[in-house]
This record gives structure tokens, C-alpha cells and sequence, in this order.
């Protein structure tokens, strides 16, 4: 397992005060179900609950109208504002590991996103992940650790020896001392851990080295350059855009936002109505808060 750093209580989302699941069913029904989706309700509710909240709202729904919200959802929205709600309504778990299959499965692994999900994840999370993907993949033989290899290129057969201490230690010790190990490291060496890594790797093997000693150091600042490089880049990518403001909007999306301005001069929430629009940005700012 990959240990990193994980903030408590610096999430956007948070517990709904005098949460009364039952009306929320009610307003979501006559969202999905009137004349024409009101996407507004849609995002009011499951924007503004807690991830334990919107499950005990998921099962309500099903209860009261014997179909479960997530097949609503899909039936009554579209594109990416449908990908946003429905991963809000998954448990995170469930979520991660979805992206995890849908990462390694089709033409070509998606080894970035293999990456972030890795290296940014609490051993918690990565139990819980690995938990969900054998209840889902029973019949699959081999252990989920094994599914880190589509991020080596080359297999483990062709690293060297020196390639696998890097790994042993950044994938088996504690944050308190692979912190430690980067600062004697840059004394022993005169050359960071990550300089180091960029110098004597390549390849993906090189880039989740990187990601988890970054992680290491400041996982909201990992997590805000991959938001920017989402919406910098060529053409928008919103499915690292959905994943990054669903799985952290409850751990650290305050200091991701933080880190954001710190290295990029604005602010996120700004970003977000420059570069995505329509319900599916209504969406993401809601997620992400104004700037207060």
C-alpha cells in the first residue's frame, strides 16, 4: 500500500444540518420525474449533502420508487453533468474502483489516472478500493495489488535492483518517514529524492515515483496541478475534473484550492467559469465554493 497524507475536516461538502432525508426524496422525485428535469434541484441536493447522507438518500429513493436513483439519473441527464451526479451518488469506494477498471480497461491503460488514484489515496482508501473491486471481480484470480503493474511499461521483470528499493521503500513506509527519508536524502545526496527519480527512471514507473513522493510533500498541491493541467491542457478533461472535486470535496478541497492560487495565480473557482460551463460547471462550482 501507498501511504500518504490525508487533512481531516478541510472539505468544501460537509454534513447538511437538520437533514431530513425524506424531503430531499420528494424533491429529487418531482425533479426527475415532472415535466422536464429540473437540473437546479439536482444540484442543490446532492451537492450540498455529505457522502453518507446521499446514500441513505439513494436507498430511500429506492424504497419509495423501486428504482434506484443512480439508473434516474442516467436516464434523465446527459454527458458530463450525468458522470458528475451519478459519482456522487456512488459510495466512494465503489467510485474509485470503477475508475480503477475504466482506467485499465479498453484501448490502452490510462496510466495517469492509475497513478493519481494510487499515490494519492490513505491506505484506508486503497483497502476500501480493493475491498469493492474483489466483491465486483470475483472471478478474477489474481490480487488487486497486481493491477499497479499496467502503470510499468516494461513489467516488474525489467526493473533492476536499484528500481526496486525506490519502490519498497516509497510503497512500505509511513509518511512520517519517507517526509524524513526525502530530508536526509537531499543531505546525503546534495539532490532531492524526485530529482533523483527523473534522472535514473522513465517511463510510467518514473511518473508514479514522482506523483508519491509529491503526495509525500503536499497531496492538495499534486492534486491542484492535475486540475490545472485538466483544464490547461489540450481540450478540457473532465473526467480527471469530475474525480478530483467528488473524491476530495469532503477531505481537502479547501487547501487544493488554497494550493491552487499559490501556484497558479488565480483562484479555482475562477478557472472553473472560464474553462467548463453549462449544469455540468453549475456542478463543479457548487462543489468547489466561492472564495471567500
Amino acid at each position: 500500500c501507498i501511504c500518504v497524507y490525508q487533512s481531516s475536516a478541510r472539505g468544501t461538502v460537509k454534513d447538511k444540518a437538520n437533514f431530513k432525508v425524506d424531503e430531499d426524496v420528494s424533491a429529487l422525485r418531482k425533479a426527475i420525474e415532472g415535466l422536464g428535469t429540473t437540473e437546479k434541484t439536482l444540484i442543490d441536493v446532492l451537492t450540498q449533502r455529505s457522502s453518507a447522507q446521499r446514500q441513505l438518500i439513494a436507498k430511500a429513493y429506492e424504497k419509495a420508487t423501486g428504482r434506484t436513483l443512480i439508473d434516474d439519473l442516467k436516464g434523465d441527464t446527459r454527458g458530463d453533468f450525468e458522470d458528475v451526479l451519478v459519482a456522487l451518488v456512488t459510495p466512494p469506494a465503489l467510485y474509485d474502483c470503477q475508475e480503477v477498471i475504466k482506467a485499465m480497461k479498453g484501448a490502452g491503460t490510462t496510466e495517469s489516472t492509475l497513478t493519481e488514484i494510487f499515490a494519492s489515496r490513505s491506505n484506508k482508501q486503497i483497502r476500501e478500493l480493493s475491498e469493492a473491486y474483489l466483491a465486483i471481480q470475483q472471478y478474477y484470480t489474481h490480487t488487486f495489488s497486481e493491477s499497479m503493474q499496467a502503470l510499468y511499461e516494461a513489467g516488474e521483470k525489467k526493473w533492476g535492483t536499484d528500481e526496486g528499493k525506490f519502490i519498497d521503500i516509497l510503497c512500505h513506509r509511513s509518511v512520517p518517514q519517507l517526509r524524513q527519508t526525502l530530508i536526509e536524502y537531499k543531505n546525503i545526496s546534495k539532490k532531492t529524492l524526485q530529482e533523483s527519480i527523473k534522472s535514473e527512471m522513465s517511463g510510467n514507473l518514473e511518473k508514479l515515483l514522482v506523483a508519491v513522493v509529491k503526495c509525500v510533500q503536499n497531496v492538495p498541491a499534486y492534486l491542484a496541478e492535475r486540475l490545472f493541467k485538466s483544464m490547461k491542457g489540450a481540450g478540457t478533461t473532465e473526467c480527471t475534473l469530475t474525480r478530483i472535486f467528488v473524491s476530495r470535496s469532503e477531505i481537502d478541497l479547501i487547501d487544493i484550492k488554497v494550493e491552487y492560487k499559490k501556484l497558479f495565480g488565480c483562484s479555482l473557482y475562477s478557472q472553473l467559469e472560464s474553462e467548463v460551463s453549462g449544469d455540468y460547471g453549475k456542478t463543479l462550482k457548487c462543489l468547489c465554493g466561492q472564495d471567500e
